[in-house]
């Protein structure tokens, strides 16, 4: 919810993301497996800003794996814009990623040997989106994250916060109920950072659920909820 918005009408926002008594467990190499997230329980809603801190190795980047599709939980749910992500085969799990899961990644992730318009407009194309409608959309995007300028070049080409500003507009372009954010201020100056929080929350307020693993208390403080993680338990 926004920082203006009562109780009582957050709550009637749809659930986009719920996880229910989530756990993973990895083999480890010695005798005893390794529990990375144990049971546990989060709701993230449509239009709600959400930080998950704690120290590395605490389960942050394990939970928006399994959120983001990239992996299974060992055991409980994980439910996405109302499906649960065991119960689908890989075909309805890759769909499900591409079509209404964006992310935004530290170190942006941006194709090298593609533009910057390019690189934004990846998740039409792989949504076989007309040609004519990508390059308007790629158009809208750019501008609407401040690079509209950008288009043409190549990632090498820009700063870091223009490339993570490139970032968010790929992770949004087509229009994810969940956008999930590791570190996304990391590797960037304050200036920078600031300037992405601020583009995470304009679309949080458009609508869109925004689950952000982050270190920087500056970050936290922009979300709507702060949510303490510490060795695979959510504590506070």
């Amino acid at each position: 919810m926004s920082k203006t918005e009562s109780p009582t009408l957050a709550l009637e926002r749809k659930i986009t993301v719920r996880v229910l008594d989530a756990s993973k467990t990895y083999a480890d190499s010695g005798d005893e497996p390794v529990r990375a997230l144990d049971r546990v329980s989060l709701d993230v809603r449509a239009g709600e800003m959400v930080a998950l801190v704690g120290p590395s190795g605490c389960g942050k980047s394990t939970l928006l794996n399994l959120i983001g599709c990239v992996d299974l939980p060992s055991s409980g749910t994980i439910e996405v814009d109302g499906r649960a992500t065991s119960s689908l085969d890989d075909d309805a799990l890759t769909a499900l990623r591409r079509d209404r899961i964006g992310t935004v990644f530290q170190f942006f992730n941006l194709l090298p040997a593609m533009t910057i318009a390019e690189n934004v407009g990846l998740p039409l194309v792989l949504q076989r989106r007309e040609r004519g409608e990508i390059a308007q959309r790629v158009r809208d995007a750019l501008e609407s994250v401040g690079i509209g300028g950008k288009a043409n070049a190549y990632p090498s080409q820009v700063s870091g916060g223009q490339m993570q500003r490139a970032a968010v507009a790929r992770a949004t372009i087509h229009r994810p109920a969940v956008v999930l954010a590791d570190e996304p201020t990391g590797n960037l100056d304050s200036q920078s950072g600031a300037s992405v929080l601020r583009l995470l929350r304009e679309f949080a307020e458009r609508g869109q659920a925004i689950l952000m693993a982050t270190h920087s208390s500056e970050a936290a403080a922009v979300c709507d909820r702060i949510v303490r993680m510490q060795d695979g338990h959510i504590v506070g």
